[in-house]
């Protein structure tokens, strides 16, 4: 478990470093929930998200972390929505969401998970 606090927490920065806006990482562990840590961070446009994606990738993969889904349209997105507006990396025990100032604001993830940040 201390492993995935550490990576967890080490995403998060990397996120930070790559000009991700607002980043939040959120321990669920409390709640018993599907996952343990939510990540989430605001990308500034399209191509930002693409990068901030393609980082994560590469962190994962130089440190053998299984990506178990990716850039998939969330449930409840209406179809109109786009993958220039929130993309979720699923590694299992974190969940990355990648998400516009838009689809932030929206859906408020850190409202409907208000539990610890670190």
């Amino acid at each position: 478990m201390e492993d995935t606090l550490s990576e967890t927490e080490a995403l998060g920065e990397l996120l930070r470093d790559h000009r991700g806006a607002d980043v939040l990482v959120l321990d669920l562990r409390q709640m018993g929930t599907w996952t343990d840590f939510f990540i989430i961070a605001t990308a500034s446009s399209g191509a930002h998200l693409d990068g901030l994606e393609r980082h994560v990738r590469d962190f994962c993969r130089d440190r053998g972390i299984e990506i178990l889904r990716r850039s998939f349209r969330p449930k409840g997105t209406p179809n109109h929505a786009t993958l220039d507006e929130w993309r979720i990396i699923d590694l299992g025990a974190t969940v990355i969401h990648l998400m516009s100032d838009k689809a932030r604001a929206f859906y408020d993830l850190e409202r409907l998970y208000s539990v610890n940040t670190k």
